[in-house]
């Protein structure tokens, strides 16, 4: 599907917006490419970021998963307008066992007010990527609040 954006500065909104988000710089996340209706993320591995067995943690996939959908669902909103997410489900299908977690997410729908996005993860080892995850998130576009609203 060809989306179109209502902001053509859609990208340098979407890179500020990340930038600012300060868990994800401190899981060391890297946003890697971002079109209309999509959006795609990496994590490399790190220790802090596992589980009892090294494997990344499914609270890091789940978080990948959310916001690489929030992003993609993003590039398609006004300029002054602002995104929560609503609700997500994710499917964990495999070990997140590798060197680096991508999460990559596009756009299903396109409401007024909702949005609906599919996210895969994958997860990279030895050059290869296999898919650990899938989610399904619903976004909702709010309009930015006017001081004193």
């Amino acid at each position: 599907m060809e989306f179109i954006p209502q902001d053509k500065n859609y990208a340098s909104r979407i890179k500020e917006s990340f930038a600012r988000q300060t868990f994800m710089e401190y899981i060391g996340a890297k946003l890697a490419e971002v079109k209309p209706g999509y959006c795609e993320i990496h994590v490399p591995y790190r220790k802090e970021l596992t589980q009892q067995h090294g494997y990344f943690h499914a609270g890091v996939v789940g978080t990948l998963a959310d916001n690489a959908a929030g992003y993609a669902a993003y590039t398609l909103m006004a300029v002054d307008s602002s995104i929560l997410t609503v609700e997500y489900k994710v499917n964990l299908m495999a070990p997140g066992n590798g060197e680096m977690l991508i999460a990559k997410s596009t756009v299903l729908k396109y409401g007024r007010t909702l949005t609906i996005c599919r996210t895969d993860v994958f997860v990279q080892k030895n050059g290869v990527e296999k898919i650990c995850a899938a989610a399904q998130v619903t976004l909702i576009e709010l309009a930015e609040k006017k001081d004193g609203e």
